[in-house]
Parts: C-alpha cells; structure tokens; sequence
C-alpha cells in the first residue's frame, strides 16, 4: 500500500537540512535545472538574516509519504506588499512537488489554511519571496538551461496547480529572446537603432554606463528609479534599504559596469537598464550541492567565468523609466545603446545572446517595444491565486 500523504511545519535543525536539500534531490538527473550556491540558498532561507524576512511572516513547510520527502512549500505574508498595494493577502513560494496530485493539493492547502488562520483573504504566487526574486510557474521552455534569477520547474508543475481546488490564473509574464547574430543580419533593426539615435538627440536622451569606481551610488541611484518607476506596477514592492545592500553584495559577485546603463533626459537620470552576464551557464557547468566544498565550487566558477569564459548569455533583468518619461524613447534608447555595446563586445566576449524579463503580458507598449528590436517571447511563467474563505 502506498502511505498516506502527511505535510510538516519545518520545525526542526534536521527538518531546516532536509527542506533546504530537498531541490538537489529532486532535480537530480534533470539536464536542466540549476543549483545555487548553498551558502546563497541557506541565506534566503534564514529569517534572521535574510532583509526580506524583516517585513514577511510565515512557515516553512514540506510533504512527506512515510519518511520519503516529496514536496516543499513557504505560506508567508508580505507586510510591505499589502501596505503597497492596499491589498490583506498571503503567498505561497518554494513550491516543489513530485508528480502527484494528492502531494500538491496537500501542500497547497496546508499553506492556503496558514495563511488563512492568519486572517487574510486570498493566497499567491508561487513567490519566492516577492516580485524582486524568482517568481511564478514556468510554463514552456523546459528544454534549456534557464537564466540567472529565473524559476525551473518541471513541465508537469502547471498541471498541479491548475488542477489544484481553488488556484486559478491570475497573471502572467514573458521573457524574452535576442541574438546577436540575428541583430547583425537585421536591416529592420538597424533602421529601428537610427530612428532611435535621432530622437535621443531631438529629445535630448543620454544614456551612460555604471561607473564602477562608485557602485554603491550608482545603485542608489537605481534604485530610487526602480522605486518610483515601477510604483504602479502588478506585484511590485519596493526595495528596502537592507535589500538594496543585499543587493549591492549578490551584485557584486558578477556585476558588469558596460551592461548596466542610466538614460537621462536633459541631464535628469530617469531610467536604467540592468544586465548581467548570466551565472547560470557557469552553475550549470560546477553544479555547487550540499557536501561539495563552495570554496571548490567558487574556484571552479571563476576558471569558467573569466579564466575559460564559457558566458555566452547575458541576462537582463530589470528596466524601469519615471513617469513623465516613457512614451518619448528612453526605453528604445537604453536598448539601442546596450545592442551597441554587444557589437563594440563582440571580438572581445564570447556574448551572443540575451534573456529579458520579465515582462507582465498587460504591459503592451513594451511588449511591442521589444518584438520591434528583435526579441522573441520563449518563456512564459504564470501567478495563481486561491480566495480564502474567513475564519
């Protein structure tokens, strides 16, 4: 007979090892899938230590049949979210499942009822822990290795929530695909890139990369763009001051000052881009995990990072224009300038390719905007959402 399904608050040191390695288990054998740093893994999940903890209150939770782990889930409530958007709900995050349905819906529910016990009205996600981290379930592109900062998961995942009592679609994003290659061949995009120069310099739009001698302002910097750039947006939270330090130091890791662009519009900064060389094809290769030393997995990242570069994908992750200022061009003249960059980089990286996103599917001028430019949508991820009947 097959034993029952049981789901367990993490309450425990062993439970906190067994939660914490349940996704190096349950990939294992997966082409695809990246592991993280463990010592970044364990941080996330230290409610002392991670600054996102500081505004979030929930449990950890994990699935088990007998003494077999098989799925994993965080119901938590974000504090700022709900002061941000006027909303009283909680979430759901860290959500892995074997292919079985009576495991999902039981660690769905479990964090659907802690969240209701709580007091509040509804619960989504998958966040792990806001809109700032990885978020939503992957719903295509599962033949390739994903890009740094975005979420994996097994193609039967959508299943599990879709069928799970209660969840149903509630938003969904893209990401999107460039080549450079496919620039170079492009007359369409050439012509795109000209129109763009000539509005930067009718609007007066300047666009410069990160001084790298003062990156802690530069990301002030940012940051006060992306607070105020992204207010109205679906989900968005702002950054604390404690996420933006945590932010300076994950960034610090593998910030590239040439992708990382501010746009002015007579002399005023009121928009950046973020990119990055993507991580993930170096994590992929050194495949850090429990009980491997992280100083030998460092080492091994650094040779395939810079000493052997094997990075021919660059990640961008974030883009954000000040109200005012959007519907003029900045954000085509912060694309331009970085496809500039890619072909002034060519002979000196081995970067041929980008991810951008995400991107909400009700955002339409930008979708338009990157389609223009070249890119394509390959990489879909959705938000469910369950109401929560009251105590």
């Amino acid at each position: 007979m097959v034993a029952p399904v049981s789901v367990r608050k993490v309450a425990s040191k062993a439970d906190y090892e067994t939660f914490l390695r349940f996704p190096w288990t349950h990939y294992r054998g997966s082409p695809y899938w990246v592991p993280q740093l463990v010592s970044m893994v364990r941080h996330k999940l230290d409610k002392r230590k991670n600054p996102t903890w500081k505004h979030l209150e929930g449990e950890y939770f994990m699935a088990w049949r007998g003494d077999q782990p098989v799925g994993t889930v965080a119901a938590f409530v974000n504090h700022r979210h709900n002061e941000f958007h006027h909303e009283h709900i909680g979430f759901f995050g860290l959500f892995e499942s074997i292919d079985d349905q009576d495991v999902a819906n039981a660690l769905l529910d479990t964090a659907a009822a802690h969240v209701r016990g709580m007091g509040y009205d509804a619960i989504r996600g998958p966040a792990s822990f806001s809109t700032n981290d990885e978020c939503g379930v992957l719903l295509n592109g599962y033949d390739a290795v994903p890009a740094v900062l975005t979420p994996y998961n097994y193609a039967y995942y959508p299943r599990l929530l879709d069928n799970a009592p209660g969840f149903d679609k509630v938003m969904d994003l893209y990401s999107y695909h460039f080549t450079l290659e496919k620039f170079h061949a492009s007359k369409s995009l050439e012509q795109a890139l000209r129109v763009a120069r000539r509005n930067n310099a009718r609007r007066k739009i300047s666009v410069r990369t990160l001084d790298g001698r003062r990156v802690k302002a530069e990301l002030e910097t940012l940051r006060a763009i992306y607070n105020e750039a992204w207010d109205d947006n679906w989900g968005f939270v702002p950054l604390s001051d404690e996420e933006l330090d945590e932010l300076v130091k994950d960034l610090g890791r593998f910030l590239e000052p040439r992708l990382t662009l501010f746009a002015s519009v007579e002399d005023k900064p009121v928009a950046f881009l973020l990119a990055f060389p993507d991580l993930n094809q170096v994590l992929h290769r050194v495949y850090p995990r429990p009980g491997k030393p992280e100083i030998v997995s460092l080492a091994q990242a650094l040779w395939h990072w810079k000493i052997r570069p094997k990075i021919a994908r660059i990640r961008i992750a974030l883009l954000g224009v000040n109200e005012g200022y959007r519907g003029i061009g900045v954000e085509a003249a912060l694309f331009a300038r970085l496809f500039e960059i890619f072909q002034e980089l060519y002979d000196e990286t081995i970067w041929r390719s980008a991810d951008a996103g995400w991107v909400l599917e009700t955002n339409e001028p930008m979708d338009r905007l990157v389609l223009a430019l070249g890119g394509e949508r390959y990489r879909q991820y959705r938000f469910y959402e369950r109401a929560l009947a009251p105590r």
